[in-house]
C-alpha cells in the first residue's frame, strides 16, 4: 500500500527526487525527508526550488522525446 502511494506521487511529481538520487548516487528518501525538514526550516523555499526543477525535467524531457521523432525520420 505505502509503495503504491509512493509510485503515485513519483510519477506525478515530476520525479525530481529520483533524478537527483540517481544524478548524485544518493538514497532518495534522504533527498525526500530534506526536502521536507529544509521546507519547514527555510519557509518554503525548497519547495519553490522542487517545483522549479521538476518543470526544467519537464521540458528537457520534451526537448528529448521531440529531438528523437525528428532524428528517427
Amino acid at each position: 500500500m505505502l509503495q503504491r502511494i509512493l509510485t503515485f506521487f513519483e510519477r506525478y511529481s515530476f520525479g525530481v527526487c529520483t533524478y537527483l538520487g540517481g544524478r548524485f548516487n544518493i538514497s532518495i528518501n534522504k533527498i525526500r525527508l530534506f526536502f521536507i525538514y529544509s521546507s519547514f526550516l527555510a519557509v518554503g523555499f525548497p519547495l519553490i526550488f522542487y517545483f522549479f526543477a521538476g518543470i526544467v525535467l519537464d521540458i528537457r524531457n520534451y526537448v528529448k522525446r521531440v529531438h528523437t521523432r525528428v532524428t528517427d525520420l
